[in-house]
């Protein structure tokens, strides 16, 4: 019986293909950790501009991100919904002076939810006199057509 091909070639062929697999995995790979990057720099600027809407009171921006079903959980363990929560920042006595955040994080269950931690450290006017709050807070923003944005908050005492 006559040979087509040699052992060498087909070990070759093998290590070849192999090869080519090993790197399209590893491609795929370093696609999606950037894809993923890319959305959790979504994410976290979702969470900038809604914590500067705080700031401004700028009622356009906090609607846009935050979505019709969000639930606002405040350390205190009072707890807002879309409403509510623009009312009070536009005219509230509570006024934004700043907003900063730590140990900040995000995770991601499924394509379109993401939760965020971090510790929130705020200067405020409260009735007209300065505070300083330093608080735990978890977030979790939705995509929505194609925006991130709020749908759930819940504050907590450090």
């Amino acid at each position: 019986m006559k040979k087509y091909f040699s052992t060498s070639l087909l070990l070759k062929g093998i290590a070849f293909l192999f090869f080519i697999n090993c790197y399209s995995l590893f491609s795929q790979t370093v696609l999606e950790a950037n894809s993923n990057k890319d959305e959790q720099e979504r994410v976290l600027l979702a969470v900038l501009e809604l914590n500067q809407a705080m700031v401004n009171r700028d009622k356009e921006t906090l609607s846009l991100r935050t979505m019709e079903e969000l639930s606002y959980g405040h350390s205190s363990g009072k707890i807002e919904n879309k409403k509510a929560f623009i009312d009070e920042i536009i005219t509230g006595d509570f006024d934004f002076i700043s907003t900063d955040t730590e140990n900040q994080s995000v995770f991601f269950s499924g394509e379109n939810t993401a939760v965020v931690r971090h510790i929130l450290i705020i200067e405020a006017l409260n009735m007209g006199e300065k505070v300083h709050i330093r608080i735990g807070n978890m977030m979790v923003l939705k995509k929505q057509q194609n925006q991130w944005r709020l749908l759930a908050r819940q504050a907590y005492k450090l």
